[in-house]
């Protein structure tokens, strides 16, 4: 019993040193202003933070969102057409990709898949 608590404080304090250790080597001496600024991905962050945000930017993330939700949906049907109702299976997957047929003609006509203008 003794032993196990020597060899626990033992641990404790190398683990200790260890941290502060790493601490005080990890500092940083100089603070540049560049790398003390947030990374705004391209935009300039010495400018003021209110630039408008192109809307474009946010509906083509929703487009790969709805893309990938969809063949996170598609993989288990084809996963567990061995063991339910085929016709069931077919109405289902008829009717899922139907709807996802509707969603790429609206972004087709709305013009959101034109990447330049």
């Amino acid at each position: 019993m003794f032993t196990i608590t020597i060899i626990t404080l033992i641990l404790i304090i190398i683990s200790s040193g260890m941290m502060m250790l790493a601490s005080i080597l990890s500092k940083k001496t100089l603070m540049d202003r560049e790398k003390c600024s947030p990374f705004e991905c391209g935009f300039d962050p010495k400018s003021s933070s209110r630039l408008p945000f192109s809307l474009r930017f946010f509906l083509i993330t929703i487009i790969f969102l709805i893309f990938d939700v969809e063949i996170a949906l598609i993989l288990p049907m084809i996963l567990i057409i061995k063991i339910s109702n085929i016709f069931m299976w077919m109405i289902t997957s008829i009717i899922f990709i139907i709807i996802l047929i509707i969603g790429l003609y609206h972004e087709w006509n709305q013009g959101m898949l034109n990447w330049s203008n």
